[in-house]
Order: structure tokens, then sequence, then C-alpha cells
């Protein structure tokens, strides 16, 4: 009897769960705008080129983010890789370059300088070390073809949009802008080596300079940008592990971190080394913080045999306003106050909280200016960047969800811009820093598409 009890409450489990239905839309409540599903869109990763009118077209060709050509190493594989397959193939090829020979060797080194000559690592013995794959697809954030559905909120802001800037030609995203005091807009691209990918453009939305590869050399990974309380701009290379502080006038002051290494901040033994720097942010007092760590999506180093490059945790670094290190703390993965990257990054301009967008775990960490967990709340979306409005109002970019949201200091959606994922008006392919002018009107790149994009607030 008991037997029987149990099997038919087993049944009527499973036939409720059965019956349930994952909802599609939601309606406007509690001060949220009403929600709803989209489809992805083909991500270009890069390979497009922007029209006058801020229109796109997809490049033919394969983007240098695409794999490297493995047949003629399937005897290193065996040999060196232990047979291993999926993605830490190639990871371990590039650990042991110097084990390989003949076509594979000539192939490898040929991916190795689309990579910008810099060796990646796998992923182990690390606490972001997880799985790379969901549901078949790498990354969480990933959709194929238009399977994946994102989280959509009704735009009830009144935002529009318009393309003023006349972005060069060619490939590379537009991953971050920046304003100064003056009004001028700063644009990082991810340009092929030999081409700028520093720009500033006038308050008439017209190209004032680029910075060329003999001023601030080339960012293999371009990333965040921030200017100070002087108008000095900073910006980030993941790949090459520094973060780069350029003049008002267009000129290299400093670079924090040592190119093309990897590593372990220490002050006690004098090491100022970087691990994928990924976002720079100032604080009302004129203090620094570096977010760094990119999780799965770069290469860990915890295997890698530099001694200086073994800490293998997303982790934020704290200066003063003359560049005096403070602290720095890590994330270290999962549970409260944890965080599994540092994607994005902001000051809280009412209070000094270090916000931190933790991408892939789609929430948001709160921390006190010197590092002491505050508060965590999770997101429906990527939280890929954060900023604050001049009202003192909390702002994440969506990325591959293609919005801007604004929200209440507990994560609630109160407003969001942004026509979702895709190349059309409107739309990003990944949305990503973003910056306020003085009228909050919106500038954001995109990080797979070299465009800029303006949207204006409506007129109070």
């Amino acid at each position: 009897m008991v037997a029987l009890a149990a099997t038919m409450a087993l049944s009527a489990t499973f036939t409720l769960a059965q019956s349930d239905t994952v909802p599609t839309s939601g309606p406007a409540e509690n001060g949220s705008p009403a929600w709803f599903l989209q489809s992805s869109s083909f991500d270009p990763a890069g390979d497009a080129s922007v029209t006058a009118d801020g229109g796109v077209t997809i490049l033919p060709g394969e983007s240098k983010q695409n794999p490297a050509n493995l047949a003629a190493c399937g005897d290193a594989i065996k040999s060196i890789c232990g047979g291993q397959a999926g993605s830490g193939v190639q990871d371990c090829l590039f650990a042991n370059m110097n084990k390989l020979t003949g076509q594979c060797k000539s192939d490898m080194d040929e991916q190795l300088a689309a990579f910008g000559g810099i060796l990646q690592y796998a992923c182990r013995h690390s606490p972001v070390c997880g799985n790379r794959m969901t549901n078949g697809v790498v990354g969480p954030r990933q959709g194929v073809s238009d399977d994946r559905q994102r989280v959509e909120w009704k735009q009830t802001m009144g935002y529009t949009y318009t393309y003023p800037y006349a972005v060069p030609v060619g490939r590379g995203g537009m991953p971050s802008v920046a304003l100064d005091s003056k009004g001028d807009l700063w644009a990082f691209k991810r340009s092929p080596i030999g081409t700028p990918q520093l720009y500033e453009y006038g308050p008439d939305h017209k190209l004032i300079r680029s910075v060329g590869e003999e001023v601030i050399g080339h960012a293999y990974k371009a990333h965040g940008m921030a200017i100070d309380a002087h108008d000095n701009l900073w910006i980030c290379d993941v790949s090459s592990a520094t973060v780069k502080e350029i003049s008002p006038d267009g000129r290299l002051l400093k670079t924090i971190g040592e190119s093309e290494h990897r590593g372990d901040w220490d002050e006690s033994k004098g090491q100022h080394l970087l691990w994928q720097p990924v976002m720079v942010a100032f604080a009302p007092n004129g203090d620094m913080y570096i977010g760094e760590g990119h999780a799965n999506e770069s290469a860990n180093d915890t295997d890698s045999p530099d001694p200086t490059n073994k800490s293998g945790a997303a982790r934020i670094l704290h200066f003063d306003k003359d560049g005096k290190f403070i602290n720095l703390w890590y994330g270290d993965n999962m549970g409260p106050g944890h965080f599994y990257s540092s994607h994005g990054l902001a000051v809280d301009p009412t209070n000094g909280d270090v916000w931190i967008g933790d991408r892939e775990e789609f929430r948001i960490v709160v921390y006190t200016a010197n590092g002491e967990f505050k508060k965590t709340f999770s997101m429906r979306n990527l939280v890929c960047a954060l900023n604050f409005d001049n009202e003192g109002n909390p702002w994440m970019a969506s990325g591959q969800d293609g919005q801007f949201l604004k929200l209440n200091r507990d994560g609630k959606v109160l407003g969001a811009v942004g026509n979702g994922m895709g190349i059309g008006t409107g739309q990003f392919i990944e949305a990503s820093y973003f910056v306020f002018d003085k009228n909050n009107d919106i500038y954001a790149g995109d990080t797979s598409v070299g465009r800029i994009t303006e949207m204006v607030a409506p007129k109070k």
C-alpha cells in the first residue's frame, strides 16, 4: 500500500511537471515594464562593415576568432594531449608549442599569429573553471542560429536612435566609448594590426584625431575604457594584460602591467602584473578600480609554467587618486559575496560602492569602496556593463540581449532602451560599455559591430 501511494505521488508530480509551460512574456508590474522573449541573431564576430548611415553589412570570410585547423595535429593530440576532445585541445596545443612539428606546428603558428602572438592556456584547477558547455552551446550567453530566447523589456522611456559618427570602414567591433569634459567622444575599436584603434570625435560628431599603434601599440583585445577627472583616457587590453593612460591630446602617459605577460599583482614582491584587465572605473574621490577576469571566455593560466601567474580567479584592484595601490579582492566564483567575472564595473556616485557585473552568472555584486561585500542580486539578463546616469541611477548593458536597462538599487528593471540582438536600427549584437552626456543621452558601441549608436532621451 505504501509502495502504491508513493508511485501515485510520483506519477502526479511527473504529470504536473509535464503540464507546466515556460512563460514567454509577462505584464508590467511593481514598477517594471512588460517583458517578452526574443530570438537570437547571428553574431558576425567583428566581420562587419558600417555604412555612412549606420547600416551594417556582413563581410565575407572567416573571423580570426574561429578555431584553428587541427587536421594535421592528430598525432600530437594523441601523444601530447592524451587524445582529449573539445575546446581544451586547442588550449593544450598552444601550451605545448615547443613540442609541435611539421604541418601541425605551421598551422598552430598561424593561429597564434591571429591571436596576436600571445599564448593561451587551458582553464584547469581553478574556482573559475566550470563547464564551458550549456546544452551543447559554448557559454550561457551564446546562441546557435536563432534557437536561444532572450528576455527583452518593453521600451517605455521614449529614446530614439541615431548614427551620427562616421566609423572607419573595416573589420572589428567597437567595445567601448567614453565622453570627456569637452563633450568629445572617444571610441575604442578592435581593428586589425596596422590600423588605428582609438578615435576622438568632437561634439559636432566629426573626427578630431585617431591614435595609432606608434603611440599605444596594438590592443590585441580592446575592451573597456574610462576617462578620469583630468580628461585622461584609460584603455584596457585583455590579451596584452595592460591598462594604459592616454592624455587628452593623444599621448601615452602610463602603462600598468607588462605587455603580453598576464600575471598576479603582489605588492609584497613589487610584482605589478595584470590578468585579463576588463574595465576601469573611478570613484568620486578619484580612486581607481580595475576589474580583472573574463571567466571561461579566456585562458585561465593556472597550469602555466609562469610562477608569477597562479591565482586564477577574477579580481578587483584598488588604487588611490595618485596611483598608489590600496588593496585587491578576489571573486572565487560562487556563493554570497563572490563573482565569477568582473565584466561590468562602476562606482556608485552617491556612496562610493563598487558595482561588479558578473556577466555569465546573470548577477550584480556590490561591495563597499574598501572591498567589503554588501549584496548580490540576480538579473534576467546578461550583466555586460554598468554605469550611473546624471541623477545617480544605476544602469546596465545586457550584452547579447541587446538592451540598456535602468535599475533601482535592488536590481529591479525600471525601463529599457534597445531593440534587442541584431544589426538593425537600435539593435546590438553585444550592448557593452556605454556613457551618458549631460542630457542623459546614451552613447554605445557594439563589441561585434564597428558602429556607434546615440540613443537620444526625450525632451523634458
